[in-house]
């Protein structure tokens, strides 16, 4: 669940405004919004170019059609096969990567300053020029099916898959990105190509820089190597309707485990809640503050019942997933389960104090800094903030939105989102204790 750590940071993390340099904005003919954060202290530069062509474009009932399609357009070109691609990257130390998640596909580089140009011209080819080999397409959806299949033998993975389905159902986020062994065998290339064409457009587009270099020189790199992608996406970024609220279900997953692992899950805010800052102010207290929340006083410190505990909220262009997760051994699964509802009920009556409100307050603005000395950590909140639209001067007001928060406001925020029978539960475990 490590993954799930750091994506929750880089969507909700917060910044000291004076340790921050400002975000700079230039847009191409294309469409194409280009952020830099300029940081000259390492010749290096990062980026990260997002596109609205996520999990959530896949077609009906080819769930990884957007995570193979990622893979495929860093895997070769047009002009290069497999193997020579290769060779072309490592001839300039250029890391060129994709990702995905629901809402968009990314594709990152990071190369030394001396190797900028070569490093866009591979970045240009792999995001103009794809390959579309038959060959290769086969081999990576076999890979895709064997790491799904895989996958599904982790208690976690399970878990995640199983409450994703029961609280979303047949909305776009419902299924798994890296998609399921028999969704991954129905894809065809064609179905890569056509979410290519229909998604992968500049305009609404973001393209988040930071590293040794200054906006004139870049956007004088960007505008010959991009100059030929043109057009808007068929769907946008908001382009989604809200799912429906699923509350009070439950599921159990038999597999032959030591422990059991417990999975709450209800809807959260969306990325561009209002009440924002509380509800991610509320969730530190609960579980997202590591030893010093409530979760793990409660369930662990007090009472022993897990290794470890903790909640976390990935906010969405419409409401994503809030979670808690716990894993316990099999027999004290129970009385783990009616703890982490009773810490819930509890907050909800409002029992949160001033003195803890102070304490999560000062340990969200005091943490950030640490985490903005990489060109990777600001290109991952600079894309965050490009994407779903937010202030260019989000980071720099970070710091002033947390202390501004009230006890009174997260209160009401816990009557809201931490009433326990709107949550869903997902157990995975030994048969015998289902």
């Amino acid at each position: 669940m490590k993954r799930w750590w750091v994506f929750a940071w880089l969507m909700c993390a917060p910044a000291l405004a004076w340790a921050v340099p400002p975000i700079q904005e230039a847009r191409l003919d294309n469409g194409l919004r280009v952020l830099l954060m300029e940081a000259h202290q390492v010749p290096m530069v990062a980026m990260q170019l997002n596109v609205a062509a996520g999990s959530r474009f896949d077609p009906a009932g080819r769930a990884g059609c957007a995570s193979l399609l990622a893979a495929m357009l860093t895997d070769h070109t047009a002009r290069h096969t497999h193997e020579q691609w290769n060779r072309l990257l490592d001839k300039d130390a250029i890391k060129l990567g994709a990702d995905v998640d629901v809402d968009r596909l990314s594709l990152s580089l990071t190369v030394l300053r001396e190797a900028l140009a070569p490093g866009l011209d591979a970045l240009g080819e792999a995001l103009l020029q794809p390959g579309w080999r038959k060959s290769r397409f086969a081999q990576l959806r076999q890979d895709a099916v064997a790491a799904a299949q895989k996958a599904l033998e982790e208690p976690g993975v399970v878990a995640s898959q199983e409450g994703r389905a029961l609280l979303f159902g047949a909305h776009p986020y419902g299924h798994r990105p890296a998609g399921t062994p028999e969704t991954l065998k129905r894809i065809r290339l064609r179905d890569l190509r056509t979410l290519y064409a229909r998604q992968v457009r500049p305009r609404d587009a973001v393209l988040a820089v930071s590293g040794d270099i200054t906006m004139d020189e870049l956007l004088s790199l960007l505008k010959p190597r991009l100059a030929s992608w043109q057009g808007a996406p068929t769907r946008g970024i908001f382009d989604l309707a809200s799912p429906q609220p699923a509350q009070g279900k439950r599921k159990d997953i038999a597999m032959p485990t030591s422990q059991t692992l417990v999975q709450f899950i209800r809807l959260g805010p969306a990325r561009n809640a209002r009440d924002f800052f509380p509800i991610f102010v509320l969730n530190h207290i609960l579980g997202g503050g590591g030893f010093a929340s409530r979760l793990m006083d409660e369930v662990r410190e007090k009472r022993g019942l897990v290794y470890g505990i903790y909640s976390y909220f990935v906010p969405r262009a419409v409401s994503g997933p809030f979670v808690i997760m716990l894993q316990t051994r099999a027999d004290q699964a129970e009385e783990a389960s009616r703890i982490v509802r009773r810490v819930l009920a509890d907050m909800a009556a409002g029992h949160i104090s001033e003195r803890a409100l102070s304490a999560a307050k000062a340990n969200l603005v005091g943490g950030f800094a640490q985490r903005m000395d990489s060109n990777r950590e600001r290109v991952g909140l600079m894309s965050m903030i490009g994407m779903y639209d937010l202030p260019l001067d989000y980071l720099q007001q970070w710091t002033e939105h947390v202390r501004q928060v009230r006890l009174r406001d997260v209160r009401a925020e816990a009557r809201h989102w931490l009433e326990p029978k709107a949550w869903n539960e997902v157990r995975v475990g030994p048969p015998a204790h289902r």
